[in-house]
């Protein structure tokens, strides 16, 4: 199994340009869910961020990859990524995260 990467953003801009922005950034999102490198996502509450849960080959391939998120394109946004490997999941993910 590839190895899962947890990815906080963290908005720097207000929110108005956020959402100048959001719909490139969904479309961006949907195109790596169809690719299945994308896992999860969502805003973070309050919402002031999101969160991606993503596969990668690498720390370096997942840097890259979150490179081309139009929020860090356009300097929305930064971006911590949080490498994990995943020891124990809830019984429907077992398959997902340790390929049971």
């Amino acid at each position: 199994m590839p190895p899962i990467y947890v990815a906080i953003l963290t908005y720097i801009r207000p929110l108005e340009e956020i959402d100048a922005h959001v719909e490139a950034h969904i479309a961006w999102l949907r195109q790596h869910y169809a690719a299945g490198t994308f896992l999860l996502s969502g805003r973070r509450v309050p919402r002031t961020g999101g969160v991606i849960l993503t596969r990668g080959e690498s720390l370096e391939a997942v840097e890259a990859l979150l490179k081309t998120d139009p929020f860090h394109i356009h300097g929305l946004a930064t971006v911590e990524i949080i490498p994990l490997q995943v020891a124990m999941a809830a019984d429907g993910l077992k398959d997902m995260f340790l390929g049971a």
